[in-house]
């Protein structure tokens, strides 16, 4: 997030001095890193938790048409970058990866049918495909049916132009682009210990060397908080108004990886279900494609579990750090209300290799336990926040709170966060610097636009974006 909105920055006035301050040895290593996500370009296509079912019992498909009007944004930005600069290299980070919906049940395949009705009326949507044959979901993703017996009833959806990006090479091209600048500073294996704000209304920012332990001291006219989930944890350190109230949950993840060649082979896509009983939405379980360095593998998960760090190099005394007086009761009211999400973290901790082999089993029946070997995942820290009628609940998504005076921005939550950079960094830009729609527009022609509104305008945008992308 935060090179996605220093990059924008430098594409719009060039001439603003950006210093960045990172925390690790490089840029990427806690989030963005390959494998500390599952790479899935969010879209709204596959993931069944961005179609609710309200309370009236009608699906809501609001939220899936949202992040696939937000990522349109992101590719549009990267197509840009990838035909500005000759060393940025969109096709080396994103790879055209089917996006698959697979359900099991009476329940579920009709909860699907009604799913792609909806959907497949939508412009953003209408490549869908939906299928009950066996044979045809066998051909899509092989490693499903391989082994399955006692046919349950099944259905899938699939979407051709889904993809699959590398945010951790994404990370180093952006910061490539930046590199490259006089008036651009980073700052590594540094931690911002205070952020104070001034008279003038701008920020002095205190940041110590890990390494040395030496400090130095910054003023800043805007500050962008993009620390993960730390973040909370610097906003309570600030006393900001706007954030009073807020907490954060961390949940961290392990997946199953597989890189034996002719499983790999037989599976050329990045297929999700519902999610289980008593999970979050975040963690619906999906079988992926990963393609790393050109490297092929599979992944499983993701495996939910608690510790107390907001950040995978974090502490275990971060958590107990951000429990203040103005949060714990919205945290305590969450408790209650989530305690079945609590013995479902308790439940997944206590995991061993072979309880995650039978979850993967119900994906893809045949996997064996000595193909596939436990790796941790990225930390994620969901949303605890006051609602106007809802009152304190469990927010999954991201968000930016902003200081009154519009001069600080911090994002917190997580996912679909990466695949929506692009559009949640535009509407910082814009509440930093003010509306520079036709600077923007030469960047992102479809600003301020909703495509799916605009069917002559998407056909035109997509056909040059996805061509120019590998993805048609």
């Amino acid at each position: 997030m935060s090179l996605t909105l220093a990059v924008l920055i430098n594409e719009i006035y060039p001439e603003i001095q950006i210093d960045i301050i990172e925390r690790l040895p490089s840029c990427g290593l806690e989030s963005s890193d390959a494998l500390n996500n599952a790479g899935t370009g969010h879209a709204g296509y596959c993931e069944l938790n961005y179609t609710p079912i309200n309370k009236s019992n009608q699906i809501n498909i609001n939220k899936a048409l949202e992040i696939n009007e937000n990522f349109e944004t992101s590719l549009i930005f990267w197509a840009y970058l990838d035909q500005k600069y000759s060393f940025f290299n969109a096709r080396k980070f994103i790879k055209k990866t089917p996006h698959i919906s697979f359900v099991s049940g009476l329940k579920n395949v009709s909860f699907l049918k009604k799913r792609y009705a909806l959907l497949k009326k939508q412009p953003l949507f209408k490549e869908m495909l939906l299928t009950e044959n066996i044979e045809l979901i066998a051909k899509w993703a092989p490693l499903l049916l391989k082994g399955r017996r006692g046919f349950d009833s099944l259905a899938a959806t699939k979407i051709d132009h889904g993809t699959d990006i590398n945010f951790g090479e994404l990370t180093n091209q952006l910061l490539g682009i930046l590199e490259k600048k006089d008036n651009f500073s980073l700052l590594v294996n540094s931690e911002v210990e205070t952020i104070k704000q001034r008279k003038d209304k701008r920020y002095n920012i205190l940041i110590r060397n890990l390494k040395t332990n030496k400090t130095i001291e910054m003023v800043s006219n805007y500050t962008f908080l993009g620390s993960g989930g730390k973040t909370i944890s610097m906003l309570q350190d600030m006393k900001l108004n706007e954030a009073k109230g807020y907490a954060g949950f961390p949940i961290s993840g392990k997946w199953l990886i597989c890189n034996k060649a002719d499983l790999v082979k037989m599976h050329n896509s990045k297929v999700y279900t519902q999610v289980m009983e008593g999970a979050p939405p975040m963690s619906i379980p999906h079988l992926d494609l990963r393609v790393i360095s050109n490297k092929k593998l599979l992944l499983f998960g993701p495996f939910a579990g608690f510790n107390a760090k907001l950040l995978k190099h974090g502490s275990f005394f971060d958590f107990p750090r951000s429990i203040k007086l103005n949060n714990i009761v919205p945290m305590t009211i969450v408790l209650f209300k989530n305690f079945s999400l609590l013995l479902y973290l308790i439940k997944q901790t206590l995991m061993n290799h072979a309880s995650r082999i039978k979850e993967l089993q119900k994906f893809y029946p045949e996997a064996n336990l000595r193909d596939w070997k436990l790796l941790t995942a990225g930390q994620r820290v969901q949303i605890i926040k006051n609602c106007p009628f809802e009152g304190s609940k469990l927010e999954f998504g991201t968000e930016v709170i902003y200081s009154k005076n519009r001069k600080l921005a911090a994002l917190i939550g997580a996912s679909p966060g990466a695949s929506v950079a692009v559009a949640s960094m535009l509407d910082v830009f814009v509440n930093f610097f003010g509306s520079e729609e036709k600077k923007i527009r030469d960047i992102i022609p479809s600003y301020k636009l909703k495509l799916n509104d605009n069917p002559s305008v998407l056909k035109k945008i997509r056909g040059k974006t996805y061509k120019y992308l590998g993805l048609w």
